[in-house]
């Protein structure tokens, strides 16, 4: 048996009336915009949820350098372990966003474990099984006390049962919003927790899958990962999840997870409009720097990162820009020779960050927070 999908309330129909909105009016503003802009807030987007969701684990990497990683960069100053984490789930995100649009696509018990094995299988051992269910009992350990058990997940007897169940239900017609399904999922797949390990992060790509899979936007921008990657979203996260109970009882309402789920799709929406917004400003006010200042346009996508990120790197703005070595480094050059920009670091390992000669104003705009609200509160 899974949780059965709660009644929303009054309240919850709104919030999610607000987040539609908020996802067509942005795929309308994406439109027009320049598309070298476009992919560089998507590379963002994919990072900012890999590093978030990994994060969680306990793998910690910063944003910019799971850009940097998944640009092809060697020389990123991060643990072995952490490198192969992102690269691992960073993989797996990828192949997922390009399923949004598979016109025969179906799950199945063999996808879900392919997926696994994707991003367990450089830890896969007889202990802890990649790719398959897990072959004994699975603990969730309470933070404070590695000694209890905060949730014991179904017994290894019944997980085949109840995935062939989720993946019925995850391929059959609905007429439930899929915001709603995709958190239905997450919470069903994580209190099965079928494998031995990594079904958070499964359970949390699921979620983006069946969000990606409605089509509205580009998979980049459906993703919660980065909102519950936020120290104080984590820990509300952990607890809404160890209120349903420390076993698996699905006969009950779990409304307060909807809840939950539906204000992490409004702020996490909130979040992306504001970063478009901060961005396009950035952009539009460092084409402005250029033109006046009689320097090479296409830089404009360098600086922009260096405003957005703190650096950036001849790798990235190279494939940014469709450029040779020879054109990037010349670029990059003409801008350290006007002060816009100073290297850090020597040879493979050296990025650009902002000069003496770097426009303030566009500084300004990319440091100006944004308010975050609580759509239930109003």
């Amino acid at each position: 048996m899974l949780f059965p999908t709660p009644q929303l309330s009054p309240a919850d129909e709104t919030v999610l009336v607000d987040v539609d909105r908020m996802r067509e009016s942005l795929r309308y503003e994406l439109q027009s915009v320049p598309m070298v802009w476009v992919g560089g807030l998507r590379k963002f987007l994919t990072a900012d949820a890999v590093a978030a969701s990994n994060s969680i684990e306990g793998f910690k990497v910063s944003t910019i350098d799971v850009e940097d990683l998944l640009a092809g960069e060697r020389d990123v100053d991060v643990s072995e372990e952490n490198r192969a984490e992102t690269g691992a789930y960073a993989r797996m995100m990828t192949y997922i966003q390009t399923l949004h649009d598979v016109e025969d696509f179906r799950y199945s018990v063999g996808f879900l474990n392919a997926l696994h094995w994707m991003l367990q299988g450089h830890r896969h051992s007889p202990r802890k099984p990649a790719g398959q269910w897990r072959r004994g009992p699975v603990y969730v350990t309470d933070p404070r006390d590695s000694s209890i058990a905060a949730y014991t997940a179904p017994d290894v007897e019944l997980v085949p049962g109840l995935m062939a169940e989720l993946v019925d239900w995850l391929n059959a017609p609905s007429t439930t919003h899929p915001l709603v399904s995709a958190a239905m999922a997450h919470l069903n797949l994580v209190s099965i927790h079928p494998w031995a390990d990594g079904n958070g992060r499964m359970s949390r790509s699921l979620q983006t899958l069946v969000i990606a899979r409605e089509g509205v936007i580009a998979p980049e921008f459906c993703s919660i990962e980065a909102w519950l990657g936020r120290p104080g979203n984590t820990w509300e996260y952990y607890q809404v999840l160890g209120r349903r109970g420390s076993v698996y009882r699905p006969d009950q309402d779990v409304s307060e997870w909807i809840r939950f789920s539906l204000t992490a799709y409004h702020q996490q929406a909130q979040t992306v409009h504001a970063r478009v917004a901060r961005s396009r400003r950035v952009w539009d006010e460092t084409a402005n720097f250029l033109r006046s200042s009689d320097a090479d346009e296409r830089t404009v996508s360098a600086l922009h990162d260096v405003a957005m990120a703190g650096r950036v790197r001849r790798t990235r703005y190279e494939q940014a820009e469709g450029l040779s070595t020879q054109q990037a480094q010349r670029d990059l050059r003409d801008m350290v020779r006007r002060d816009v920009l100073v290297p850090v670091g020597r040879t493979r390992a050296r990025y650009y960050a902002a000069g003496p000669a770097f426009p303030e104003r566009v500084l300004e705009i990319a440091r100006t927070p944004a308010p975050l609200r609580d759509p239930y509160a109003d």
